[in-house]
């Protein structure tokens, strides 16, 4: 598997500023996001448990999964939470062409705004990308922008997608790297459920008990 930060390093954040990496504020919040729903169950889940907490976290779809299950998509919209856009086949943009991988967002961009026909929807948000596994090229970066998306990186990812950590493991990577302004990755996924299961709810009470905040990437 390849090498990943759990705290994205200072130095690659300014290397790559044009994409958002983390959200400063003076109000002690953070930023839940999922990627690589919806899921059936596993994207139920996650949003009883948010839910339950009365937060609002910020969902990073897949076309593809969108159009397999639209009635899961449409709650969560229905509920609050914003989307974003992760491609319609989970694709890496390093080992994509230009061209192909713009016309992958483009398909999922055209499967959201579908299912948004509602006025009542109009709060989710289509303007957001995020790049399977965090690579993107600059010349896609640059496309990208100039069409109007903010490129939505992380500041802590919980490594929830590793088989090979322990789910204790995957909630200290979240609690100890944590800070005002963190955006933070989970995944609404089979293959990060385990991890997930035991992480999301104790990681939502502990940091409630630090005194974050929880909104929505806007």
């Amino acid at each position: 598997m390849d090498f990943y930060w759990i705290k994205t390093n200072k130095l690659i954040k300014r290397l790559f500023s044009n994409q958002v990496w983390d959200i400063p504020n003076a109000e002690k919040k953070i930023y839940l996001t999922f990627d690589d729903g919806p899921t059936p169950e596993v994207t139920e889940w996650v949003l009883s448990v948010l839910k339950q907490h009365d937060i609002k976290a910020t969902f990073f779809c897949i076309g593809d999964n969108i159009r397999k299950h639209p009635e899961l998509f449409q709650k969560v919209i229905s509920e609050g939470h914003h989307i974003g856009n992760h491609t319609y086949n989970h694709l890496q943009g390093w080992k994509t062409s230009d061209k192909a991988y713009l016309e992958n967002i483009n398909s999922c961009e055209d499967v959201i705004r579908k299912k948004m026909t509602d006025d009542r929807h109009q709060s989710a948000n289509c303007g957001l990308f995020r790049p399977p596994y965090g690579k993107i090229r600059p010349s896609q970066s640059a496309r990208l922008r100039k069409k109007g998306y903010k490129i939505i990186m992380w500041d802590v990812l919980s490594a929830d997608f590793d088989l090979r950590i322990t789910p204790e493991k995957c909630l200290s990577n979240v609690i100890k790297n944590t800070t005002q302004g963190s955006i933070i990755v989970f995944h609404d996924s089979r293959k990060a459920f385990k991890n997930l299961e035991y992480t999301l709810p104790r990681t939502i009470e502990i940091l409630k008990e630090k005194g974050f905040l929880f909104d929505t990437i806007d």
